[in-house]
């Protein structure tokens, strides 16, 4: 089930809906899906558990959030045994569609109903000619002279792949290869992918790509002939499930590619086992992310705002419209997720049903066969299904987890995330930045061996020091021309030149250290107490109220005696444990309530 790729303005329906569900209104389908789906409790009925420290509240949501997708309410989904899903409906439908909305002839959900009635058989010649796109690409068309097509490999919403052969010798190093045929009505969406494909390239669990071609009805891609079958084939012939060893296996070269596009500025936006190839039957063959046709740039500090993706594997804050690659790691956990037990994390008849269920409801680690995995591996899980995207692990951190460490030498690449926290640590008040030092101290071997790596990544002289120019320094190690297209350079370019003291590995891990990510470890409250005590004694002192706002960085309008008042002990006059933790946030005047 794929969500069509596209900006919706006015509808939240998505189509490209199963087939018992194509032409339903959202709403009316999530009225009926409470009908036919009772099984998951009424989340008011169920006990909650309350965390120990009674002041304690969850981290406040981006300001574009209504409503918490992070609380916790309803627990487990139905039944999800895993199977091969539904086949996609006719991708007629979603082109017939799209083109009705970009005339501006038919409505979204108007279209969406016309195109369901309507047969299924190709578009017209000539129909697409009134839209006034600009079609050519510039790529080269002799496709036809330069190979020889060969059967059908796989099919998509857009078009089909066909394996081939090349026709001179000597042209390509290999024997073989796959060629992705897309009919130019995606033409922006062509257009990125070839972009993305042709300039990210070097990691060896990435497709490779080598050329492009077109004519007058489809773009052709060439890429590498993968012949060892998607891993959700080699999912279900293993009986649904991996073990954990060959879980690893597969999960770290997952992480290692999206690593690599999340460092370039590429979100993928459709992670699934369809969409990882072996490049042979053999058992040890390795794994490659394909098809990027939905894939986008995003800056570090950009949000997404259109839904794509596949129903049982879309991140909750994809359904918000509001998203980066943090999404992609949500699908990466609802893999290992599969991978493990055999059974999709939220479940429902309907697409609607599964949204509704992504947003509401909590994968089970109760059932068979979780109560027999490692707790590594249910930790591993559990911080990439976080509903909150802040305190997801990114694509590095989990390379790091002991999960998949302990048990075998990894890569640890160069991550954005610390070039983002850093940014906010320097500019951050004196207060704020005793404050996180505080929070540094109290992290255990194990949780710095990521910030080693990294560190370790940045260059730090003989006498262990950095300076803000290694950041820049790092970054061009692995630049490409992708990184120019998505921002990334500009952004690490902005953060090279602030201009602040050299930071030795303690100073660092304060600097790179991410609250929300801490708040989502089951240790969390024994940190955030040590961490108070270790400021109560170094560097927490008497402070005014009027002085706290100017530390904050807050305007004259903000009530502050309100808004404060809970933040300093009456007694002695110092921040308490609450102003402390809500310190750690970096709290401004844009993310305080007004009173």
């Amino acid at each position: 089930m794929g969500l069509c790729h596209g900006k919706p303005t006015q509808s939240p329906k998505l189509e490209g809906k199963e087939e018992e569900d194509e032409g339903d209104e959202y709403e009316e389908e999530e009225e009926e899906e409470e009908e036919r789906n009772p099984k998951i409790p009424d989340p008011d009925a169920l006990p909650r558990s309350k965390p120990s420290i009674p002041f304690y509240i969850p981290s406040p949501l981006p300001g574009s959030y209504k409503s918490s997708p992070a609380n916790p309410s309803a627990t487990s989904t139905p039944l999800r045994i895993l199977k091969r899903p539904f086949p996609p409906p006719s991708p007629a439908k979603h082109i017939r569609a799209l083109l009705a909305r970009r005339r501006g002839a038919v409505k979204p959900n108007a279209a969406a109903a016309a195109a369901a009635a309507a047969p299924a058989s190709a578009i017209p010649e000539g129909e697409e000619a009134g839209l006034g796109l600009d079609k050519c690409f510039g790529f080269s068309r002799q496709l036809f002279a330069m190979y020889e097509l060969g059967e059908e490999v796989g099919r998509g919403h857009f078009g089909y792949t066909c394996a081939a052969k090349p026709k001179k010798k000597g042209e390509l190093q290999v024997e073989e290869v796959a060629i992705k045929m897309t009919t130019v009505i995606a033409i922006e969406d062509v257009r990125r992918e070839v972009r993305i494909l042709s300039s990210l390239t070097g990691h060896q669990n990435l497709v490779r790509f080598y050329d492009a071609y077109e004519d007058e009805e489809n773009v052709y891609v060439v890429m590498e002939l993968c012949k060892g079958g998607e891993l959700l084939d080699r999912i279900l012939s293993r009986g649904g499930k991996y073990s954990e060893e060959d879980a690893k296996v597969v999960m770290a070269q997952i992480l290692s590619v999206v690593a690599f596009c999340h460092l370039h500025g590429v979100v993928h936006r459709d992670l699934k086992p369809e969409n990882f190839l072996f490049t042979s039957k053999d058992e040890t063959s390795t794994l490659k992310a394909i098809d990027f046709g939905l894939s986008d740039f995003v800056k570090p500090d950009e949000r997404l705002n259109d839904i794509v993706g596949s129903a049982y594997y879309v991140a909750p804050e994809v359904l918000h419209r509001s998203y980066g690659t943090e999404a992609d790691m949500w699908s990466i956990g609802v893999i290992a997720y599969i991978l493990l037990c055999g059974s999709r994390p939220f479940w429902a008849r309907t697409e609607s049903g599964i949204f509704r269920a992504v947003l509401k409801a909590e994968p089970s680690f109760e059932e068979a066969p979780w109560p027999s995995l490692s707790a590594e591996a249910k930790d591993f899980v559990k911080r990439l299904l976080n509903k909150d995207y802040r305190k997801r692990m990114t694509a590095s951190q989990a390379l790091s987890h002991p999960w998949i460490r302990n048990s075998r030498e990894v890569k640890i690449p160069l991550d954005i995330i610390v070039y983002r926290m850093m940014r906010a640590y320097i500019c951050s008040s004196s207060l704020r930045k005793a404050a996180l030092r505080a929070l540094a101290k109290t992290l255990t071997v194990s949780q710095l061996s990521y910030l080693r790596d990294q560190f370790g990544l940045l260059g730090p002289n003989k006498s262990g020091f950095i300076s803000i120019q290694n950041l820049k320094t790092a970054f061009l190690k692995s630049s490409t021309e992708t990184m120019k297209d998505s921002g990334v350079l500009d952004f690490v370019n902005m953060v090279s030149s602030l201009h602040y003291r050299r930071l030795d590995f303690e100073e660092f891990v304060a600097s790179a250290i991410s609250v929300y990510q801490m708040e989502a470890l089951e240790t969390w409250e024994q940190h955030a107490h040590r961490a108070y005590e270790f400021f109560d004694r170094d560097g927490n002192r008497p402070i005014m109220i009027e002085e706290l706002a100017s530390e904050l960085g807050l305007s004259p309008s903000v009530p502050v005696h309100v808004v404060l008042k809970d933040w300093i002990k009456h007694s002695d006059g110092k921040l308490s444990l609450l102003g402390f933790i809500k310190l750690l946030h970096g709290v401004s005047s844009r993310s305080i309530p007004k009173a």
